[in-house]
């Protein structure tokens, strides 16, 4: 009798860990987590469904391949207020070199306001004051093998800082995009986020101990500094498809949908609609994170309008994006962009 409540416990307990195994997301385990926040209204107002999109400067973040459709010169920029008060800045730019392809630059800031240093001992704050940042600078280069198939790669600095301490790395993206001969529906896969792990340092892990305070006759002081944990990049591989519902001289209508694999959580699903009369004025929506439990984003939506000035080739993008995020309330976007 005893045996067999011996293995009912050892199989019950057995079965509870391979559960709980087999419900570990991962959440929280890796660095640099503002490299997973959408860059521009335009993406961000679908869904962030955007990976199979082609022809906008903002493809550098969400599939560097769909860059190779741009026309002869682009740059964009946005800046928003993030969560809890936080400020987060994109600023891209965007060159095509026709037979040699196209190249881009961009950067992304991340910057927390200043706040007061508290300690238990002075909870009212030491009189120091702290404040934390981070910053990718990104490099694209994306290129047209057929007038089908395109491919793209980033190579990227990160950087996180947080009062004396800091952390950086070097990583790449790659992508491609397909337009298939259904329809023009286009098909395109992106890894993002493949590089070394992130480790901070800095003289706030500097500290002075004493190794043996019981022998008066030994060194009084030792320099030593603690040594944190790496953390892995959030890896992120997504694979896309997109095409046009409606498709006439005076109106679009577009659909796109990602499937999103993360090495920090489960997988999750982006779709969004894009409506668009005569490439002037549009109408945005979509839903993030289908199918992630546990998830605040939810809704998107947004417009924008596209206007060429004069007679020239040159035209000024405004878009806007409203996305939201349950109990953290909203975030909303605004991208300022010309065309060349």
């Amino acid at each position: 009798m005893k045996i067999l409540s011996t293995i009912i416990i050892s199989s019950t307990l057995l079965f509870a860990q391979l559960d709980n195994s087999a419900t570990i997301t991962k959440t929280g385990t890796t660095a640099a987590q503002f490299l997973k926040i959408g860059v521009d209204a335009r993406a961000s107002a679908m869904g962030n469904a955007f990976t199979a999109m082609k022809g906008d400067i903002s493809s550098m973040y969400w599939n560097p391949a769909g860059l190779a459709s741009i026309g002869r010169m682009e740059t964009m920029f946005m800046n928003s207020s993030w969560l809890a008060g936080i400020n987060f800045t994109y600023a891209a730019f965007a060159i095509n070199l026709n037979a040699a392809g196209v190249i881009g630059f961009s950067m992304t800031s991340l910057s927390v306001p200043e706040d007061l240093v508290r300690t238990v001992e002075k909870p009212n704050g030491t009189g120091e004051f702290f404040d934390a940042g981070d910053l990718a600078m990104n490099f694209t280069y994306a290129r047209k093998l057929t007038d089908q198939f395109s491919i793209g790669g980033n190579i990227k600095y990160i950087r996180q800082n947080i009062w004396h301490a800091s952390a950086s790395s070097v990583a790449a993206d790659l992508g491609a995009l397909f337009v298939t001969p259904f329809n023009g529906i286009r098909l395109g896969a992106s890894l993002s986020n493949y590089g070394s792990e992130m480790q901070m340092a800095g003289r706030d892990q500097k500290f002075s101990i004493d190794p043996d305070p019981n022998n008066g006759g030994n060194v009084e002081f030792v320099n030593a500094m603690y040594e944190t944990d790496k953390f892995p990049l959030p890896l992120l591989f997504r694979v896309g498809l997109s095409g046009e519902i409606i498709q006439t001289e005076k109106m679009r209508l577009s659909f796109a949908v990602d499937a999103l694999h993360p090495n920090d959580n489960v997988e999750w699903v982006n779709a969004g609609l894009e409506y668009a009369v005569a490439e002037t004025f549009f109408l945005r929506s979509g839903m993030t994170t289908l199918f992630r439990k546990d998830s605040e984003e939810g809704l998107t939506f947004g417009g924008g309008v596209h206007y060429r000035i004069g007679g020239s080739a040159t035209q000024i993008k405004l878009d806007y994006s409203y996305s939201a995020f349950g109990r953290l309330k909203n975030v909303q976007r605004l991208s300022l962009g010309l065309r060349f």
